[in-house]
């Protein structure tokens, strides 16, 4: 059975778990036979938008970048996961606009929570003001105001945000039922 594409747009802060989430996500949806091509912030920095900085407009010019790959992707049958901060509503709201089945998931997580959880000590040295424009810290965040999913990596696990988001695209027609073992 041929699947349509897709995009599953993730977004949120440094350390709130858009990459596990997504992991789990392409894992589940590789198992109900989808092809699916995961796009992470960081990765995609590193290979497609080398050389770009972290002013507003080089943020919004790979957040642009990830958006158009998404959308290629997604308008040939494949499944986008794309995990990226994508910090301003504008951005996200004008891809949504050019993708066509765009689903934008909300990872949800208080800064203190983040800060604990923070190996890198990035929260620690943004909010001592030793790192300049840290989203969330002394850049900002706008977060979604009509996100079709938002999970609260701070209350659920890994496995419940999933599942809520699976849930979603399954009301969505999105992807196909999970069958039921018997």
């Amino acid at each position: 059975m041929e699947h349509q594409g897709f995009t599953l747009w993730f977004t949120g802060l440094s350390g709130a778990g858009k990459t596990t989430v997504s992991r789990v996500i392409e894992q589940e949806l590789r198992e109900r036979g989808m092809k699916v091509e995961v796009l992470d912030g960081d990765v995609v920095r590193e290979n497609l938008s080398k050389g770009l900085g972290f002013s507003k407009e080089d943020r919004d010019t790979n957040i642009r970048r990830i958006g158009w790959v998404c959308e290629v992707l997604s308008r040939n049958g494949v499944v986008a996961i794309a995990a990226a901060i994508s910090p301003y509503r504008e951005i996200r709201d004008e891809i949504r606009g050019k993708v066509e089945n765009f689903v934008e998931v909300y990872a949800e997580c208080p800064i203190p929570v983040l800060a604990e959880r923070d190996v890198k000590g990035l929260y620690k040295k943004a909010l001592a003001g030793e790192i300049k424009n840290f989203t969330g810290v002394s850049d900002p965040y706008e977060a979604p105001e009509n996100a079709e999913v938002t999970y609260h990596s701070d209350r659920e696990t890994v496995e419940e945000s999933a599942n809520k988001i699976l849930k979603k695209l399954e009301e969505m027609e999105l992807i196909p039922m999970r069958e039921m073992a018997q």
